[in-house]
C-alpha cells in the first residue's frame, strides 16, 4: 500500500495560505517569495547566489524532469531558501542526469512545497508585491495557523538585508586565462555565477575572485587591469562597504564592469538612488534594449531592485563622475538595465549576460569589457 504524501503549507504575510504535498527537505524555510518565470534552468536557478534568502516559486508546471548534474551548477550548492513547484516530475530523463532535484534539495536542506496552484500564487504577488513567506513541510505542517503566521511576520524582510558575507567566497580563487592574455582582472564574489567566471577567463583575463569584505589595498596587490562586481542577493543600499570599495576602484582609473547587484553598486558609487520593485524581475525571457545599438535582447533576469535615474540623456554623476547615460532598458516596464559613465572606462547592466536566454544575445558584453580595457592600456601607454 503506497503511504500518503506528507502535507506542507505555504504561508504568505498577508496571511494568504496554500496547502500542498511535502517536497525537498522537511522542516520551516522563511523568506521572501518570488516567481521565475523561465520554462527551463531550474538547476542553473537554484544554484544561483542571488537567489540566497528568496522562496523562489516556478511558474513552469513541470520541473524537474531532466534531473540535476554536476555539469550545469552555478556554485557550490542551492541557495534558493526554498522552493514551490506545481508538478514536479516523478522520473529523470536526461543522459547527463546523476540525481534528480528532489534528491539534491534534500541533500541541501532545501525546503519545499508541490501540488499548489502557482498560477493563483504568481497572479496574486503581481498584485500585491513580492513578500515574506513560510514553507511549513512534515510535523511542522500541523503547527497551529496562527503561530505560523507569527513565525512568518517575524522574518526579515528582503529591504535593508546584506546578504553578500553568506554567499561569498572566504578565500581568493583563481581561473587561468584562455587565448592571449589581457592581465588579472579582480572580481569581488558577491554571488558569482561559475558561468561568469568561465565567460571572463575566456576573454584571456586570469580571473582572480575575491573576497566581498576585500579592501582596495587587497584588490591593488592583484595588479589588475581592471575590476568586476558580480551578481548578489540582497539590497544595494545596505551595501555602503562595496560602494566606497567601487569608489576607490574608479577613483584609481581601474575600467569597471558591474552586473546585476554590480549594475545597482555602480549607480550608488555615482551617486544614484536605487529602490525596491514591486515583484521583480526573475526568467529568461526578459526584453531589453541596447540604446547604443537600437537592438533588442531577450535576457536573464534576477533582480528586485533597480536604479534610479532619467532614461533619456546624458546627465552629471552627483558624485562627480563625469557625465552618465542609460545604456539599456527594459522594454516591459521601463526599468534601467543599465548604465554607461562617458567620461570613466566603467559601464554595467541589470541582467545576466552569461546567461543562455537569448541564446547568446547579451555575450557580447564580455567582449565590451574587454575591448575597453584593452583600449585603456592603449590610452594609459
Amino acid at each position: 500500500m503506497t503511504a500518503l504524501p506528507e502535507t506542507a503549507v505555504l504561508v504568505l504575510e498577508d496571511g494568504t495560505r496554500h496547502v500542498g504535498r511535502a517536497y525537498g527537505a522537511r522542516g520551516t524555510t522563511l523568506g521572501e517569495v518570488v516567481f521565475s518565470t523561465g520554462m527551463s534552468g531550474y538547476q542553473e536557478t537554484i544554484t544561483d547566489p542571488s537567489y540566497a534568502g528568496q522562496i523562489v516559486l516556478q511558474t513552469a508546471p513541470h520541473i524537474g524532469n531532466t534531473g540535476m548534474n554536476d555539469e550545469d551548477r552555478e556554485s557550490r550548492r542551492v541557495w534558493v531558501a526554498g522552493y514551490i513547484v506545481r508538478d514536479p516530475s516523478r522520473v529523470v530523463s536526461n543522459w547527463r542526469a546523476n540525481a534528480s532535484l528532489d534528491d539534491v534539495l534534500v541533500k541541501d536542506g532545501i525546503v519545499g512545497i508541490s501540488g499548489i496552484d502557482t498560477r493563483s500564487i504568481t497572479r496574486h504577488i503581481r498584485s500585491a508585491g513580492s513578500m515574506r513567506g513560510g514553507i511549513f513541510s512534515g510535523a511542522d505542517a500541523d503547527q497551529d495557523a496562527e503561530e505560523q503566521l507569527r513565525i512568518v511576520r517575524e522574518a526579515p524582510e528582503m529591504a535593508g538585508r546584506n546578504l553578500s558575507a553568506e554567499v561569498s567566497v572566504d578565500e581568493i580563487t583563481i581561473t587561468t586565462g584562455l587565448g592571449e592574455r589581457v592581465g588579472n582582472l579582480a572580481v569581488l564574489d558577491l554571488g558569482v555565477k561559475q558561468a561568469t567566471i568561465d565567460n571572463l577567463a575566456a576573454r584571456g583575463f586570469d580571473v582572480h575572485v575575491l573576497p566581498q569584505n576585500v579592501t582596495i589595498d587587497e584588490i591593488r596587490a592583484v595588479d589588475p587591469v581592471a575590476v568586476f562586481y558580480s551578481n548578489g542577493p540582497g539590497d544595494p543600499a545596505a551595501s555602503d562597504g562595496h560602494v566606497e570599495l567601487l569608489r576607490a576602484v574608479l577613483d584609481d582609473g581601474l575600467p569597471f564592469f558591474g552586473i546585476c547587484f554590480g549594475n545597482q553598486l555602480l549607480g550608488r558609487a555615482l551617486g544614484l538612488g536605487t529602490y525596491k520593485l514591486p515583484f521583480g524581475h526573475r526568467g529568461i525571457n526578459q526584453p531589453v534594449l541596447d540604446k547604443t545599438t537600437g537592438r533588442v535582447e531577450i535576457t536573464a533576469h534576477n533582480h528586485g531592485f533597480a536604479v534610479d535615474a532619467p532614461l533619456e540623456g546624458a546627465f552629471d554623476s552627483p558624485n562627480g563622475y563625469g557625465k552618465v547615460e542609460v545604456s539599456h532598458v527594459g522594454l516591459n516596464d521601463n526599468v534601467v538595465e543599465g548604465l554607461r559613465a562617458l567620461d570613466i572606462p566603467a559601464f554595467s547592466v541589470q541582467y545576466h549576460p552569461e546567461a543562455a536566454a537569448g541564446p547568446h544575445d547579451a555575450n557580447y558584453l564580455f567582449d565590451r569589457f574587454r575591448d575597453l580595457v584593452i583600449a585603456t592600456q592603449k590610452d594609459t601607454k
